[in-house]
This record gives C-alpha cells, structure tokens and sequence, in this order.
C-alpha cells in the first residue's frame, strides 16, 4: 500500500483510499473510518466531509465512539458489585431488550436527543407504557452520565428527553364495604393465606416485603415491624437458563427501611402464627421465604370470595394509605409509613384521598 498525503492510501488491489478520525476506544486508541475510489482526486473529495463531519462530532459531542452496547457491557460490569442484585437484573434485562437491539451498534459520541426520543416513540407501540419507558430511559440516562464522568462524552443525550407522558391513571382503594368483605375471608382461610393480607391492609407492606418478612423483625413487646429486606422475582442476565430469579436482598431505598406500628389484633394474628412455625420466615415453604406469585395467588382466591373485581395486591397498600389519610392523619407520618422518599411523593399519589381535607380546610375559613 502506497501513500500519498492526506491519509489517503493506494491499495495493492489499485484502489485509493482515505482514512479519517472518527474517535477514540475507551484506552484511548484513535479509531478510523474509510473511504474508497478509483482514484486520488476522487477520494480526496470524498474524504474533506467526513473529516468535517467527525471532527464536529468529536468537538461537541466527545471523542468516544465505541459502540454503545461495549459501553453498556463496560458500565454494568463496574458497577455490579456495588448495586444489590435486583438492581443489576432490573439493568441489565431493560437495557438487552429495549435499549441494544435498536441503536446497540451505534456509535457513542453519536447518539443524539433527537434519536433517543424518535426510539422513545418506537417502543411506546411496542407496546410499552409511558412509565416503563421511563423508566428504561432513566436507566439509559445514569449509564450515559457515567461517560460524561469519564470524559467520554461532553453531555448526556438522555437530559431533557420528551418521553411519552405518562396517562394520569388513578389507582383505586377498596370501599370500607370491600375491606370488611377482604379481611373478613382472610381470616376464614389458613393463616399463610388470609395474613399477608390483612398485613398489607393493616401496614401498608409491599408484597415482596411480606414475603421477606422474618420473626426477628417482629418487636411483639413494642407492636412494631422492622422493614428491612424484599423477596423479588427478577429477570434472569441472558447467560442463564433460567428466566426468572427469586432473590433476597435489603430494601431498594433508605426511605424503605422502616417501622411500622402493629394494633393490638394484627399483634394477635401475628402471635398465633408464630405459634404454628418453626422457620425463620413468617410465609415460608421449606425454609425458604414465600414466593410473591404463591402470595398473589392466595390473594386472588380471596378477593373473588369476597366479590371483589380487578384488583391487584398492590392496591391493598393504596387502600392502607387512603385509610390513614381518612382518618386525618398528617402527610409526613404516612409517607413515612409507606416508606416513601418525601412527603410530596405521598401527595402526588394520593391527591384524591387528600381533597376532603382540604375542602374541609375551606369550610373553616369560611366559617371564620
């Protein structure tokens, strides 16, 4: 191969072609792209663009241009052993499946806003729901700031996306009716059917919650439950045969490890379970804790008994938190309850449950 300035090369098969900097590896290897023709002059003008076009990209979007799929591999494996397992595979299994397959191949330093909302929009027909979407992107978004830490990028694509907004969807509370009817079945049936619910009803415990739940994170001489550790099922990484993987693990957030006060009767119930085991869990089959889907299930059966229809376990927790606020509890110490970061977050939920407060709040100023 013969050379003849410029970076522009005569190819023993007689061809012209010109090389041009189109980035950096992540060790900071110069990384070329090519160009052929027929001869010197027509490579050259060929060539002038591309060398333009990267050295924008380079100067305003940044010098890295691995694929994003090696960033992604790179990204998740530094982070793994700081993450709790469930995190990695909550990863790991959005990114392989709705991030790689569509831009994986593309190059970082070109990855653009405009692109990332036009694959934002492609899978919203996936279809996926504008809260998923969300949430991958979130996911993309924290990989992305990682490059910029690293100076592989000069900005993240992701900030100030347009996502598809998300429908104000309203998640029911049972009836005082519909409760009654709830626990009045769960406390027909076996107690490792009927419990966990009356202790969603009663707590406001996330289902994989109850299922973590231990004897030793029940203080009976104080009426309060430590809320330490969640049982999940998540997506398995692609390298294993099994889909799903049942994992065990402290809670995600610092909001979620908390107390929670127990009455007197769910004290009882909770007793007289503890009576009838000899394992560490409060649900567990062979000494391992409940699995959430087995809790469901039970779930389901009851509500059908009760005649209640199309709902789901998670909204026995909404119908705990609308019972506080009914009661005039304030916002913090039910937020707290909950487990949820700020005290704004439990208002953003549960603006319905809140409205008679404040209408109440205008009738005694009237009255004033």
């Amino acid at each position: 191969m013969s050379k003849r300035g410029e970076n522009i090369y005569k190819r023993r098969d007689k061809r012209w072609e010109g090389r041009y900097h189109k980035g950096r590896t992540l060790e900071g290897k110069i990384r070329y792209g090519s160009i052929y023709g027929d001869t010197y002059n027509e490579v050259k003008q060929k060539l002038y663009p591309y060398k333009i076009k990267y050295q924008t990209i380079m100067e305003t979007q940044g010098s890295c241009s691995v694929p994003l799929a090696e960033w992604v591999g790179v990204w998740l494996a530094e982070f793994q052993s700081e993450w709790k397992p469930a995190t990695y595979a909550n990863y790991h299994h959005k990114l392989k499946k709705y991030i790689l397959p569509a831009i994986g191949d593309q190059a970082l330093n070109k990855l653009t806003k405009a692109g990332l909302e036009e694959l934002a929009a492609q899978l919203l027909g996936d279809p996926l729901s504008p809260s998923t979407i969300e949430v991958v992107f979130r996911i993309l978004s924290n990989c992305l700031s990682q490059a910029v830490r690293k100076e592989l990028l000069k900005s993240n694509p992701c900030e100030q996306l347009k996502l598809p907004r998300k429908p104000q969807t309203k998640i029911r509370a049972l009836t005082k009716k519909e409760q009654k009817n709830l626990e009045d079945k769960a406390k027909e049936v076996p107690l490792n059917k009927g419990l966990p619910i009356l202790l969603a009803l009663q707590t406001g415990m996330r289902i994989g919650e109850i299922a973590a739940l231990q004897w030793k994170d029940i203080d009976f001489d104080s009426n309060l439950i430590h809320v330490s550790h969640t049982y999940q099922r998540v997506t398995a990484p692609v390298s294993m045969e099994e889909k799903t993987l049942l994992i065990y693990g402290e809670v995600k957030t610092r909001s979620s490890n908390r107390v929670i006060p127990i009455t007197n009767e769910l004290k009882k119930v909770l007793l007289k379970k503890q009576k009838q085991s000899n394992q560490p869990f409060v649900f567990s089959v062979n000494g391992h804790p409940c699995e959430p889907r087995l809790l469901t299930s039970y779930f389901h059966k009851l509500r059908k008994a009760a005649n209640i229809e199309d709902v789901h376990f998670h909204q026995l927790r909404h119908t705990f938190a609308t019972r506080c606020i009914e009661t005039r509890a304030d916002i913090a110490s039910v937020s707290a309850l909950l487990g949820h970061a700020s005290a704004k977050m439990t208002l953003d939920i549960y603006t319905d449950a809140t409205i008679d407060q404040r209408i109440q709040v205008i009738k005694l100023l009237n009255a004033a």
